[in-house]
């Protein structure tokens, strides 16, 4: 039997693109849309510039927009999502299962609401951990509050270890928990940095990659992705590379992102005299060629970095990544040695030696390593999880 699921995520987002093409070859799918999210909001969401992203979101799929009826379209707040039609979709659909990515706008809990209503099995797909500091009043709120919010879905689907513990720590069963890895395209990305180094060269590649035009350079990269801004931690990235750079490591960074602590970057690389290459916002079809050009990936963000897709997207292109301990992806994609490094978070000096291990490691080896773990965190392993969970839950009563 072909079971028939629907999936609503906020907007369309380009993660989920290549699982829900996985899923569309397995299934019977409908994606919904909570919003028709613009450049503009793009912009304002923290991305600092407006865009679209250059890479097709909506083909392989069967996919419709709701109405968002929200007086402040946003992924930022509760109620920034606000679709009361996906009530009637979830009744007409004849679903064996739905899914949404978590509880924190209102669009998912009225599908979940929906589902419990239509007798529909609903699962969630999320990547929350507990590393992140909160206060003892909010944790008191969540011990009390969160496990009535996960009564409301059928089946949790895991995309990685730290999520698991989450889950389970707030009285998940373990017969309720399916792992759908998170992931990445990691075809294309494979493919395109490939490219990127045969055909161009190394150094070609990082001219190309490089806005600023910045000069070539032998020095081994360090190159962070994402915004910048302070949770992120990107200052520890320059100070790490200056480190290096005393004890007479030939070492350079690069950064793929914009946000509000620019100037601070740019000011702290002077100051330092660590060469910097600042790419500004990358879309993501140049993204490839940027990982290319890269020796290292690096990660020093706080607890609030609940995965670390940019560490799929470097190991995709087989470059070992170094994380913090608080980076969510951690446990699951770094293997000491092997595939990277991890350091104490804060702490700038192992962030230094953990960079000199990941890029003293032997290429070859290191991408055998990589493509194995890449394998796991793929989007058919994350669409078969979901299939998995669907065909086993159907089978049982529902939780009520």
């Amino acid at each position: 039997m072909t079971l028939r699921i629907g999936f609503l995520i906020s907007h369309p987002i380009q993660y989920y693109t290549p699982i829900f093409r996985e899923l569309a070859g397995l299934c019977d799918l409908t994606v919904y849309f909570a919003h028709r999210q613009t450049a503009e909001e793009q912009a304002r969401e923290g991305f600092g510039v407006a865009f679209d992203w250059n890479v097709d979101l909506m083909s392989g799929y069967h996919s419709k927009f709701l109405e968002n009826v929200a007086a402040r379209p946003s992924t930022e707040h509760f109620g920034g999502r606000d679709t009361p039609g996906v009530a009637r979709e979830i009744a007409d659909g004849r679903f064996d299962a739905f899914v949404v990515p978590g509880w924190g706008l209102r669009s998912y809990l009225q599908a979940a609401n929906a589902c419990r209503r239509a007798g529909v099995p609903v699962f969630v797909r999320g990547d929350s951990q507990l590393m992140a500091r909160r206060g003892m009043l909010i944790r008191l709120a969540k011990a009390i509050v969160f496990p009535r919010v996960l009564r409301r879905f059928d089946g949790f689907l895991y995309v990685g270890k730290r999520n698991r513990e989450y889950l389970e720590h707030y009285g998940v069963h373990e017969d309720r928990l399916f792992f759908s890895p998170h992931c990445i395209d990691n075809d294309a990305f494979g493919i395109a940095s490939d490219a990127a180094r045969s055909v161009l060269g190394k150094d070609i590649a990082r001219s190309l990659a490089a806005e600023d035009a910045a000069p070539l350079s032998r020095d081994r990269r360090i190159l962070f992705v994402g915004k910048l801004i302070e949770r992120k931690r990107p200052l520890d990235v320059l100070r790490s590379a200056a480190l290096i750079r005393s004890a007479g490591g030939a070492v350079e960074v690069a950064f793929a992102g914009s946000g509000e602590l620019e100037g601070e970057l740019r000011r702290e690389a002077a100051a330092t005299g660590v060469p910097t290459v600042f790419h500004g916002f990358v879309n993501q079809r140049e993204m490839p060629a940027v990982y290319a050009a890269a020796d290292v990936v690096v990660l020093p963000s706080d607890g609030r970095e609940t995965w670390g897709l940019a560490v799929n997207e470097g190991m995709a292109c087989g470059v070992p990544a170094v994380v913090s301990d608080k980076v969510g992806c951690g446990p699951d994609l770094i293997e000491e040695g092997t595939t990277g490094a991890v350091f104490s978070f804060g702490d700038v000096e192992a962030f230094a030696r953990a960079v000199e291990t990941a890029i003293s490691l032997d290429t070859p080896v290191v991408r055998r390593h990589i493509a194995a773990r890449m394998a796991v965190y793929s989007p058919r392993r994350a669409a078969q999880g979901i299939l998995e969970a669907a065909a086993r839950i159907a089978k049982r009563p529902s939780l009520g």
